[in-house]
């Protein structure tokens, strides 16, 4: 059965997608997508709106919009996307907190460099769990924001929570207040 819910952040409204984890006590997260993304999520028939089986998925988001959280700890949806792509994003989830890195050095690491780029590019644009899967930290070479589903105004804004700016600035705006899965 897919589950949804809606909750309110600093960046928007978050539209939060999951499944019943065989086995598990929490919900697999299928998708996390933010209002005006490319390729984002959209409700179908048949979802059914759980906001309860996101509480904790909220209180994660609370606390990282917050500034007090610096790692996920979620259950994700097994078997989404390409081989290629799923290398990728586990490649993305190894970046740390405040850091970032370019589209070629994830090239690098999962074995696609030169002309990879490009589809790692592709790959992260596909990523399905914004902000919990941190694509935002990944710029391009020169330093520059580039590419980011949702806009580079939020990736920016990603970036300033996480202190990894260039500039070193945090923007104003991201406390987290009233993050609550309806």
């Amino acid at each position: 059965m897919t589950m949804y819910a809606t909750v309110d952040s600093p960046l928007g409204e978050l539209l939060l997608v999951g499944e019943e984890a065989p086995g598990a006590a929490d919900i697999a997260l299928v998708s996390l997508s933010l209002p005006g993304q490319k390729g984002a999520a959209v409700v179908q028939d048949g979802w059914v709106r759980e906001p309860s089986a996101f509480a904790g998925v909220a209180g994660q988001l609370r606390e990282y919009f917050e500034g007090r959280r610096t790692r996920f700890e979620l259950v994700y949806a097994q078997g989404r996307g390409t081989e290629f792509q799923r290398r990728v994003w586990a490649a993305l989830e190894a970046v740390p907190y405040g850091e970032t890195v370019s589209y070629g050095q994830i090239a690098e690491r999962v074995g696609a460099s030169g002309a990879g780029v490009r589809a790692v590019g592709t790959a992260i644009g596909r990523n399905p769990l914004l902000v919990v899967r941190p694509c935002h930290r990944v710029i391009g070479a020169d330093g520059a924001l580039r590419g980011y589903a949702a806009g580079l105004e939020r990736k920016e804004r990603l970036l300033g929570l996480e202190g990894a700016l260039q500039r070193g600035e945090r923007l104003p705006g991201l406390d987290g207040a009233g993050l609550v899965a309806r």
